[in-house]
């Protein structure tokens, strides 16, 4: 005896049904809805203000969530001298880290480049989104007044000042012939200084945080990442969050971008094997080449530049975790762990 299927026809009340079932974004929005708005902490620089600023505008438009920003202090950002005194980068991460896990804040914003390599992110967090990757690049901004306009155009003994030991490795290497300063403080105030004290005749910063506080007029040559490979996180905006508020992650994850993501991969991966602490001059640049393969540039350097120990490899986008720690392994057996030990913490 054959067996008797019956089947209904839809009708229009089940199309509209089926037409209204909520997305993901809409499902997330209304799970986070009867709660206050997402707590987003950040420095309180202007450059992480803006930085935050984007988070919360992508939150509202791909999850429908509304948030509020809180503005940290860090000890980082009130401590001018030297920053391995402090123990290095973390300073600028502790606070925030601390609010968010203690239930002051709903989410972190980072720039990737602060966040340390050889420190593991805080039991219970994780990054959960990556912003697309912005300019990497370091400009050359020139003090009001200036005649130079360039490195090459700038004579010997030229004062160049940078917060970045990376940078000043790199500088000397390129021109041993500079005197090369340390200036720190956020974009907006290094540039203040650069104009009002007449120290330095120059600067060297970030391309996208320049951008990001709206001073991208002042850069006056972008530096090939030849010349100036960047840090590791560069241009990389991540979003941390309690691996427990599933529903905040998952909101998060309509931000992340995989590209991003794996690039990030990459350079951190190879960053972790080296180990390295605050005042190791290391650059790491990951990039996919026009055949689809995933590629990565390692950089080790003394504190001015003249010895360093250089590799680049490639390999599947699906393999950037291995990459990063081939990478640190070809550039240990070349020598950076001697140039990053003989270097005072």
């Amino acid at each position: 005896m054959s067996e008797i299927v019956t089947t209904r026809q839809q009708t229009p009340g089940d199309l509209q049904r089926l037409d209204e079932a909520p997305t993901p974004a809409e499902y997330l929005g209304r799970m986070l809805s009867d709660r206050p708005a997402l707590r987003i902490g950040t420095r309180t620089s202007p450059m992480a203000m803006a930085q935050a600023g984007t988070v919360q505008r992508l939150l509202d438009e791909r999850a429908g969530v509304a948030s509020e920003i809180v503005g940290i202090s860090t000890s980082g950002d009130q401590w001018m001298g030297d920053l391995s005194k402090l123990g290095g980068k973390g300073a600028f991460l502790k606070q925030i880290e601390r609010a968010l896990v203690m239930g002051h804040v709903d989410i972190a914003v980072h720039a990737m480049k602060d966040v340390p390599g050889d420190v593991p992110l805080a039991e219970g967090t994780a990054l959960a989104a990556y912003l697309p990757r912005e300019d990497v690049h370091d400009v050359l901004v020139v003090r009001e007044g200036s005649k130079y306009r360039s490195l090459d155009e700038m004579p010997p003994g030229t004062r160049i000042g940078t917060s970045a030991v990376r940078r000043k490795a790199q500088l000397l290497k390129h021109r041993p012939d500079l005197h090369v300063d340390r200036l720190r403080g956020n974009v907006n105030s290094r540039i203040a200084k650069l104009d009002a004290e007449a120290q330095f005749e120059a600067i060297v910063l970030n391309a996208s945080g320049l951008r990001r506080t709206g001073l991208e007029h002042r850069a006056t040559e972008v530096l090939s990442t030849d010349i100036m490979c960047p840090p590791v996180g560069s241009g990389v905006v991540g979003v941390q969050c309690r691996t427990a508020d599933t529903a905040i992650a998952e909101a998060l994850r309509l931000l992340d971008d995989p590209m991003t993501r794996t690039l990030i991969t990459a350079e951190r991966t190879m960053l972790h094997g080296l180990q390295g602490h605050c005042n190791s001059p290391i650059a790491g640049h990951a990039t996919m080449t026009g055949d689809g393969q995933l590629s990565l540039k390692g950089m080790v350097f003394t504190r001015e530049g003249g010895k360093f120990a250089y590799a680049q490899e490639w390999d599947a986008p699906d393999r950037a975790a291995e990459l990063g720690a081939y990478v640190a392994a070809v550039l240990l057996r070349k020598g950076a762990r001697g140039i990053i030990d003989g270097i005072p913490h």
